[in-house]
């Protein structure tokens, strides 16, 4: 019995295997939490580094050719791109990749319940405010970790907008556009 050349070696293995260890990726991503990627410490580089070495063998198999990393280069990129396309079209698929925005704080006051979905503590919650030029929470009108794991603050009642990014934040004021 002879198997299809797209499972036992080939280019069409090489492709194989990068669609699955890509697809098998990005489901790990989607359940380690939206929070961690947004705010990447040197553990999680780390974690980062040594997963893509871990998986390049299971992409190529025997295959270590030039031809076979380029291969699998292109599988990825065009995966990606298609992923990216359905989620752009389809809002069902963008929720199930990417999550939802969830509420941290409102008017004030704690969502515990929501700060346990995230696995977020109220320290790391009161760190963000005070990255945000907030004193405390109270002074807090939404909080929202994004979908991209940026945490965005909304305070004097909700004329002002800080959204964190790795490099600082960035205020939206009442007369600003947010481009």
């Amino acid at each position: 019995m002879h198997l299809p050349d797209i499972i036992t070696g080939g280019p069409g293995n090489v492709v194989l295997r990068s669609l699955v260890v890509y697809l098998a990726l990005i489901l790990g991503l989607r359940l380690f939490g939206k929070r961690e990627l947004s705010q990447l410490s040197v553990i999680d580089l780390v974690f980062i580094l040594l997963i893509s070495n871990a998986v390049q063998n299971a992409m190529v198999g025997p295959d270590a050719s030039l031809t076979g990393g380029l291969l699998a280069a292109a599988t990825l990129f065009a995966v990606n791109f298609v992923l990216k396309r359905l989620m752009y079209r389809h809002r069902r698929i963008d929720r199930l990749v990417e999550g939802e925005p969830v509420m941290l704080v409102y008017h004030g006051h704690i969502k515990q319940d929501n700060l346990d979905k995230v696995q977020m503590s109220r320290d790391e919650l009161e760190e963000a405010v005070r990255e945000h030029g907030l004193a405390s929470v109270s002074q807090v009108d939404l909080a929202v970790l994004e979908m991209d794991g940026n945490i965005s603050v909304l305070s004097n009642e909700f004329q002002n907008k800080t959204r964190r990014r790795r490099r600082g934040h960035k205020v939206i004021g009442k007369n600003q556009s947010t481009q």
